[in-house]
């Protein structure tokens, strides 16, 4: 299903994206790696080779606050491995804290990344999937896109716009072909947070490649259109 298909994946350079480009360049996808630390993509670019099944990457580093860095990356990626046939929408940012001591850096910083990196990185894809008529996006949100918490006010905000952002787009784009789904992951066990990242309790960062997976190879007659996941136990008191 996925042998050939090219794929741009953004904050692929760790985490849930990493483990996204690992899973989908494993299945014969060809993978675009976005995100700003050229190093770990060429790192990891070197690694996704797989001659038996096709699968392969291609380090494209930008920063998805920037539509022309996108828009290049594209370019590249087409030019390198064929027209794109989804994106993986996967940078993200979390400040957390009180609200009254966000800085206006800081509320711009997770906006910016969060919500506005999403629509920049869709409206790079978008022509060559308007023109071919199919294609997939998948935004990877989180729990608190519909469940706010304290010191989660810039956070959650982006969150809740990307899940707007998703629901609404789907509406304008499936009538053209292209398929628009939103995985809405809990905790997941990297280093994103404060938290621990080895926490056992924690979701995997595979666990969600596998459901972006889902998504990708579910029939396109049919669209997930919001995937929650939650964790198996909930997080031990303190």
């Amino acid at each position: 299903m996925l042998a050939g298909k090219v794929v741009l994946v953004t904050g692929a350079s760790r985490g849930i994206g990493e483990a996204v480009a690992r899973a989908l360049a494993w299945r014969g996808a060809r993978v675009g790696l976005f995100a700003r630390s050229r190093e770990a993509l060429e790192a990891l670019a070197r690694e996704l080779v797989y001659p038996e099944s096709g699968g392969a990457a291609l380090a494209l580093p930008g920063d998805v606050t920037r539509p022309n860095d996108l828009r290049a990356a594209v370019e590249r990626l087409e030019a390198t491995f064929g027209p794109v046939w989804a994106l993986v929408n996967s940078a993200g940012v979390g400040v957390f804290g009180p609200v009254w001591e966000l800085s206006d850096e800081d509320w711009e910083r997770v906006r910016a990344v969060n919500l506005d990196g999403a629509f920049h990185a869709m409206r790079a894809v978008l022509p060559t999937m308007l023109r071919e008529e199919r294609g997939t996006i998948v935004h990877i949100g989180s729990l608190a896109s519909r469940y706010a918490f304290a010191g989660g006010a810039a956070y959650n905000a982006s969150k809740f716009g990307l899940l707007g952002l998703a629901e609404a787009s789907l509406h304008d784009l499936r009538p053209r072909g292209v398929r628009v789904s939103t995985i809405l992951p809990g905790s997941v066990n990297t280093t994103f947070s404060s938290e621990r990242a080895d926490a056992d309790w924690k979701i995997q960062p595979t666990d969600v490649a596998e459901t972006v997976l889902y998504v990708l190879e579910s029939d396109t007659g049919v669209i997930p259109s919001v995937i929650e996941l939650r964790p198996r136990r909930s997080k031990p008191a303190d």
